[in-house]
């Protein structure tokens, strides 16, 4: 029997990584029991690329995009189908707030720390870095230069640690073959929740992003309710980080930026004592370059 002939077609599939926060967790949209991203190929009636993705995830998920941005555009050689042809992945980063949302292919919101558990220092130090992560990847470490890189990205699992590179992380692990979607003997027990095909590392492109994005740009707004106390929005902050803040130093930032202003409310879901209501200046964008929170991290415990 004569196999198929390979092609030399390129298909463009576009993806989003959406996210939301709910109860100070930050939650990704997925499909297929958390295993894929929204996507769909781009196809000729769609105008534009945005408005493509905007398509796809609408009729996938009943859930209209918000704030969006051009992520990252996946193109490696060993992306393929079948047939020999090849496929180019668009990806965009999508902020919203959580709403209960059925489509067709039964969206779920998930953590995205089921998905990258080591990338989650709220509570302190990550004790799967050092009792599990390490450990492999120092049995993998035979050379200068992937020992270097394991400290460079990992750090020594107690305080070195930087919270922007979730990508290099990812991608490190997958050389080492200690996550399933390597196609090698993955780590038991597995590290994270894996996706199908490229997935989680578009994911982990989306979070490393968010992450340094934050920093300079007020974006975690767009995640916020209307009205919100201080403490939410630190740990707002916080949970999109994965570390813990100063707190004092956090509310001395946000009064020098001016990026709220009090609504003259109450909120007495504190469990306390009432506390001020706030709400973004969304004018203080027009009128300046605003900062984001330049993240007034806390030390490890």
């Amino acid at each position: 029997m004569t196999p198929p002939a390979r092609t030399n077609t390129i298909a463009i599939e576009l993806n989003a990584v959406l996210v939301a926060l709910t109860a100070n967790e930050p939650q990704v949209l997925t499909l297929e029991d958390g295993a894929l991203l929204p996507s769909g190929p781009f196809e000729s009636e769609h105008p534009t690329l945005q408005t493509g993705v905007r398509a796809w995830v609408e009729q996938q998920t009943h859930h209209p995009l918000g704030y969006v941005e051009q992520l990252y555009t996946f193109a490696d050689r060993n992306r393929g189908e079948a047939d020999g042809g090849r496929v180019v992945s668009i990806s965009y980063l999508g902020l919203t707030r959580e709403r209960l949302s059925r489509g067709p292919r039964d969206p779920e919101w998930r953590n995205w720390y089921r998905y990258f558990p080591w990338e989650d220092w709220r509570a302190g130090r990550a004790t799967l870095v050092a009792k599990q992560i390490l450990p492999r990847l120092r049995k993998w470490t035979n050379t200068r230069d992937r020992k270097q890189r394991v400290e460079v990205n990992f750090g020594d699992g107690k305080e070195q640690w930087n919270e922007d590179l979730v990508l290099q992380r990812y991608e490190l692990l997958y050389e080492a073959g200690l996550v399933p979607e390597a196609g090698g003997s993955a780590a038991d027990p597995p590290l994270g929740m894996p996706m199908r095909h490229d997935h989680r590392r578009i994911l982990a492109t989306g979070i490393a992003r968010l992450r340094a994005k934050i920093k300079y740009r007020p974006v975690v707004f767009e995640l916020m309710p209307e009205t919100f106390t201080l403490l939410q929005l630190q740990r707002a902050v916080e949970a999109l980080a994965g570390r813990p803040l100063h707190k004092q130093n956090f509310r001395r930032l946000i009064d020098q930026q001016g990026l709220v202003e009090e609504t003259g409310a109450m909120s007495s879901e504190t469990g306390g004592r009432p506390a001020k209501l706030y709400r973004f200046r969304r004018e203080i964008v027009l009128e300046r370059a605003a900062s984001g929170s330049k993240l007034p991290l806390s030390r490890p415990a």
